[in-house]
């Protein structure tokens, strides 16, 4: 299968957007390739011809994700008063709430070390690549900038993870000034 073939990323941006969709709806554990299969609007054979299972759609699905988050971080002002969360920040953790389902079913007990792992490197990779660009929060000279970027990016995804699977979660604008604070301090 050519990757670059435009029918080719037409068919699997619809599987992918039809997974996000039934992800609202109910658990992963639930959603089958036929479901997917009509949510997408194509054979169900053709599922299968891109993706081997629904697991692995979902990685697929939210690896787009996961370079969101990265974009995100990389792009959050390190120099932001600290009494103002940055709007970016605030939109990452929105963006979460929205898909909080898939979140829940990846970042969960039962979710992907895999997609977690990806999370991190990605978020990590960003932070880094930031810092080195001299755009990294003042009084941290004397720790190396890929030390500094998995610190960072370790508390994100720890601070994510706990929001999307607690009992109670917060607004995504409350959680995001609260990380805000911890990031600034």
């Amino acid at each position: 299968m050519n990757l670059d073939d435009p029918r080719v990323q037409r068919t699997r941006a619809r599987l992918r957007e039809a997974i996000l969709e039934l992800a609202t709806e109910q658990d992963l554990d639930a959603i089958t390739v036929s479901a997917v299969a009509k949510r997408a609007g194509i054979n169900r054979a053709t599922v299968y011809q891109h993706y081997p299972d629904v697991d692995a759609l979902v990685v697929d699905a939210m690896d787009d994700a996961i370079a969101d988050i990265a974009r995100a971080a990389r792009q959050c002002p390190a120099d932001a008063p600290p009494g103002r969360t940055p709007e970016t920040l605030v939109a990452l953790f929105e963006h979460i709430a929205a898909r909080a389902a898939v979140y829940r079913c990846v970042l969960g007990d039962q979710g992907s070390a895999g997609f977690a792992g990806r999370m991190r490197e990605q978020v990590t990779a960003a932070l880094a690549a930031r810092f080195r660009e001299g755009n990294r929060p003042a009084g941290f000279d004397d720790v190396p900038v890929d030390l500094h970027a998995a610190y960072l990016s370790g508390a994100l995804l720890g601070v994510v993870t706990h929001w999307i699977t607690g009992e109670h979660p917060a607004p995504a604008a409350d959680v995001a000034a609260a990380f805000w604070r911890l990031f600034r301090a």
